[in-house]
């Protein structure tokens, strides 16, 4: 019977999560009111508290399952054998600009959408969505080491250094999107991707 009612606990929780998380990536952080995503989730109020704290906290929580989500994905992706590193990378890009290029190139990349909203409104929030990216980081450092490795890329800075690089530009590119209103930006960030990579055809 415990296990059962964790198992609720946890259902309804993560359904939550999961309506904040497609609400927020259209409208953003503060223009959400919990009234809004308790009545979609289809949970009372007062039951909101009995698993967040706060509507912070819950925006912490929502980045935190975000980016678990996320690099798993990523982690898919990368490790995912028989292809060289550098298809595995431009796989990886191709799932970015495919997150990003719907909704009138809104996309649901929260790190995108709340990043500069958030990030001066919370140092929790601020603090988990800086190790998420962090992580990102991380996981194409190391793939591009693998790319040097198994020969199909090369890059004429220290891979981290690119790794970060190659963050930031497509960060921006998806800023871009949205203003642009159109996948534009992506086609010259994936240019820059397969220049920095030394990436033909």
């Amino acid at each position: 019977m415990a296990k059962a009612r964790t198992n609720e606990t946890s259902d309804v929780r993560d359904n939550i999560l999961a309506v904040g998380q497609r609400i927020m990536a259209g409208k953003g952080f503060s223009a959400v009111g919990l009234n809004e995503i308790l009545t979609e989730a289809k949970v009372p109020k007062g039951s909101f508290y009995h698993y967040f704290a706060s509507k912070d906290a819950f925006g912490e929580a929502l980045l935190a399952h975000y980016f678990d989500d996320y690099l798993a994905d990523v982690d898919a992706i990368l490790d995912r054998p028989g292809r060289p590193m550098a298809q595995r990378l431009l796989e990886y890009f191709d799932m970015w600009r495919a997150n990003q290029s719907f909704l009138d190139c809104q996309g649901k990349c929260l790190a995108v959408k709340l990043a500069a909203e958030v990030a001066d409104l919370s140092e929790a929030m601020r603090a988990v969505l800086n190790e998420g990216t962090s992580a990102i980081v991380d996981r194409l450092t190391a793939a591009i080491e693998g790319g040097v490795d198994d020969g199909s890329l090369a890059v004429d800075d220290a891979p981290r250094q690119v790794a970060q690089s190659l963050y930031q530009l497509w960060l921006g590119a998806s800023v871009m999107v949205k203003i642009a209103r159109g996948p534009a930006p992506f086609e010259s960030a994936l240019a820059v991707t397969r220049h920095m990579l030394h990436l033909r055809g």
